[in-house]
């Protein structure tokens, strides 16, 4: 099998430069036009063979095992060269290719997503241990992408910005509105809108632990009163709420429950009520999960294109009345987690073992660059079951975000003033990543 991926890596790198040894010693370098440049072992003949078959799943098991290496180098920086050269269209892996062929036909049954797969698929991921996300994640254990206004901003200022930014889309233009927050996390952005905008919220999960964590967190603000977490699925809840908001959770309904979930939006918002998806999507078109992402990481998971999630909406008859769309905010958002799962990568292998922090890094790393250099997106949809819901124009939005935060005092630390190098320093890591 050296000699096929041998073959495959030469018509694949047209762009930047990797250079792999083999099992035997041998050292064999691809080089296309200039681009990111990384090198690389494989150590044994059974992971040349899975490589050569079956990439897309291949490259991250072997990384997880030992048998992919990175050299003088991380595998953020192998997959950069991968996924640069994916992304060039050089003619791909005819694996690759079929298994997106297959994957688009047999997708709807992959996600088919009731309630009972829905409650396991969330807990593979989100049922791990708290203090794992508590060492890579913000203070607030935000598990989505973060808004960064100006470049500058840490992961804490980031994430306080993201709950701002959606918090004025919502229109929460008076007291004791009640809210519905389906997938609510760990309860961060249910607290805020009770704490900051007198809002009483339902918080709904599938995840156990999550829930115990955001129900001590509303014991412990003394907000029990006005915040309430069920462990309940989306598909359950009958009541009527003046706003709904749903963030990072859109992206595990599954393709063949879209119609489903925003008729249930529409039936638990108020007739004058304002909704508020914050979800990834991809620009370029209906696809598939990554076989390794949907082993590994998010089973039953997938990113919409925008011409899957509209018609699903049209036929609801709810009215989308803004969309705004988050381009590398999420790329720097897991930048920022990827240096702090590095920064803690001891205390992980301490909860877990060194194959999970593998695993883990690929996962950070990969989805790091499928915002940096493919087509994955964020998108925040505003949607309401009546036109005259929200304002004429996008103004409130901007005016509420600062009144957020001069009301609380800015949480920024006014580092654009202070430190313009710093700030310009991130607006290039923003466009060009590392």
């Amino acid at each position: 099998m050296h000699t096929v991926l041998d073959y495959i890596l030469n018509r694949f790198i047209a762009l930047g430069r990797l250079t792999v040894r083999w099992p035997d010693g041998a050292v064999s370098t691809y080089t296309g036009a200039p681009g990111p440049e990384a090198v690389l072992e494989l150590r044994d003949a059974r992971t040349v063979r899975r490589v050569a078959l079956d990439p897309a799943l291949a490259v991250g098991e072997a990384y997880m095992d030992g048998g992919l290496v990175p050299v003088d180098c991380n595998i953020y920086d192998v997959l950069d060269v991968l996924t640069a050269n994916l992304v060039a269209e050089n003619g791909g892996h005819g694996m690759v290719k079929l298994r997106e062929k297959l994957g688009l036909l047999t997708r709807r049954i992959a996600q088919f997503n009731p309630a009972g797969r829905a409650r396991r698929n969330v807990a593979h991921h989100y049922d791990l241990s708290g203090r794992l996300y508590s060492l890579f994640l913000d203070r607030d254990r935000q598990y989505s992408c973060a808004y960064f206004p100006n470049g500058a901003e840490t992961l804490e200022e980031a994430q306080v910005a993201k709950k701002r930014h959606i918090a004025s889309k919502l229109l929460l233009n008076r007291p004791d509105l009640t809210v519905l927050d389906i997938g609510c996390g760990w309860g961060g952005m249910a607290l805020m809108l009770a704490r900051d905008y007198g809002a009483k919220v339902t918080g709904i999960t599938l995840s156990v632990e999550q829930l115990a964590e955001a129900q001590a967190r509303a014991r412990a603000e003394g907000l029990e009163d006005r915040v309430t977490f069920e462990l309940m699925d989306y598909r359950s809840m009958h009541r009527s709420f003046d706003r709904i908001v749903s963030v990072g959770m859109f992206e595990h309904v599954g393709i063949g429950h879209f119609q489903e979930y925003f008729e249930i939006v529409k039936r638990c918002l108020a007739p004058d009520g304002v909704a508020l998806i914050h979800a990834i999507g991809r620009s370029d078109g209906p696809s598939t999960t990554n076989p390794w992402i949907s082993k590994y990481i998010f089973p039953g998971g997938y990113c919409p294109s925008m011409s899957e999630v509209f018609p699903a909406i049209e036929k609801t008859g709810l009215i989308a009345t803004d969309m705004e769309i988050l381009r590398l905010h999420y790329a720097e958002t897991l930048r920022h987690w990827r240096r702090r799962f590095t920064a803690n990568r001891d205390a992980i292998a301490g909860l877990y073992d060194e194959r999970f922090c593998r695993m883990f890094e690929f996962y950070l790393a990969g989805c790091e660059l499928a915002f940096r250099r493919q087509h994955h997106m964020i998108f925040q949809m505003q949607l309401t079951r009546d036109q005259a819901a929200v304002p004429l124009t996008r103004d409130y939005i901007t005016e509420a975000d600062r009144a957020a935060s001069e009301r609380t005092g800015s949480e920024r630390t006014g580092s654009e003033r202070a430190d313009p190098e710093r700030m310009g320093a991130m607006r290039g890591r923003m466009t060009a990543g590392e």
